[in-house]
């Protein structure tokens, strides 16, 4: 008999090869689950051996499975249907759901067994429902390889059966892996680039360059946007903002504009290193791509990370171009970085730079002017945005 009330089964993915820390965990993804559901509500969120189970009205069951698809940490998400451990109403149970929800095409049922002590084993259960279906409903046939549809009984301490599942982002429980700090453009790559680090479980802020007025207030809100878009997945990120102008134009006044490119991002990563090592974050995070443009060379990235002694994740790094816009557009950034508003790399971009720098070549450079006095008065006119 159908109820008001259904269960949302969470199948969470890698965490349960955690062994003696998974505990830590699930404790961490149930207090996201329930901080993304506090706005919908929902009844009760309990463990049923071993499989976290949240208890909701069928009214705002959408929208709670939503909301649980941004949720790191969870794989996928069953909306199921309680009923007694007896294989009666089991039966009843899956052949009212195939007729409510009128399916029709090709099945197969199949069955998990946590409670060792119902009397069918998952295969014998599996047949039992999947010829209670064949015989008293119509439009099905059998499918055990490709099924449009799958109808599914979850025996614990009680009976869940279920038609319907949805995909949900996997990953890790958000804030179980430490903090890092993210460099943040107006371009397609850096947000993809925190957006995955998070989903692997780390809490993740982030830090921007601009040279306004060179770069307008219009560039500035793009970013800002980004964040937001990638804080609906990974709850509030902090934005630092510091305005890199006065070392463009030490570097146009003094060096080899070929290392223009170069110089500033080492620049950067010293501002980086500074604001992580003050706020405590454990690594920097780059959307760096090898060979995509002049700068990110074998030889550019090992100039530019000489210049931190931080651990630099940079999850891109082998990803095609279009890969990383294939990920930007289902999490919803893309079209906000392709916004036509230049950042301070694209403005101060020499017409040749430097593709193979040598470190010595680059410090050689950075002697004619006083980096430290440079990185120490950006730093320090920084914003919390």
């Amino acid at each position: 008999m159908m109820t008001d009330k259904v269960y949302l089964i969470i199948s969470e993915g890698e965490m349960h090869l955690k062994g003696g820390n998974r505990r830590y965990f699930e404790q961490k993804l149930i207090s996201n689950i329930d901080k993304n559901l506090k706005d919908i509500g929902y009844d009760s969120l309990y463990n049923d051996i071993g499989k976290i189970i949240i208890e909701v009205d069928d009214a705002k069951s959408e929208k709670a499975i939503e909301a649980l698809k941004k949720v790191f940490g969870i794989v996928w998400i069953r909306k199921a249907y309680r009923c007694e451990k007896d294989i009666e109403v089991i039966r009843r149970l899956a052949i009212d759901l195939v007729k409510e929800k009128n399916l029709k095409g090709t099945f197969k049922a199949s069955s998990t067994r946590a409670d060792k002590k119902f009397p069918l084993n998952s295969m014998e259960l599996a047949r039992e429902v999947g010829a209670a279906i064949l015989t008293n409903t119509e439009g099905l046939k059998v499918d055990v390889h490709t099924p449009e549809h799958e109808v599914y009984v979850d025996i614990r301490k009680f009976a869940y059966v279920s038609v319907e599942k949805h995909k949900a982002l996997g990953g890790m429980p958000k804030a179980t892996n430490g903090k890092a700090l993210c460099l943040l453009s107006g371009g397609i790559d850096s947000p993809v680039a925190l957006y995955m680090m998070a989903k692997r479980g780390v809490k993740v802020d982030a830090i921007h360059f601009h040279s306004y007025p060179f770069t307008s207030l219009q560039a500035l809100d793009k970013v800002k946007g980004l964040r937001d878009i990638v804080a609906s997945y990974t709850g509030d990120i902090k934005l630092y903002s510091y305005n890199m102008l006065d070392a463009y134009t030490a570097i146009n006044q003094n060096m080899n504009v070929s290392y223009t490119t170069v110089v500033s991002r080492r620049i950067m990563m010293r501002v980086a290193k500074k604001l992580a090592h003050d706020k405590g974050y454990d690594a920097i995070i780059t959307g760096e791509n090898i060979g995509q443009v002049a700068s990110q060379t074998m030889y550019g990235i090992k100039a530019i990370e000489d210049a931190t002694d931080m651990i630099i994740f940079r999850p891109l790094i082998a990803f095609d171009k279009l890969d990383i816009i294939d990920i930007a557009k289902k999490i919803g950034t893309y079209d906000k970085s392709i916004e036509p508003f230049d950042d301070c790399c694209s403005v101060f971009s020499p017409d040749h730079p430097q593709t193979r720098p040598l470190i010595a070549d680059v410090k050689r450079e950075e002697e004619k002017v006083d980096i430290d006095a440079i990185v120490e008065d950006i730093y320090k006119k920084g914003e919390l945005l």
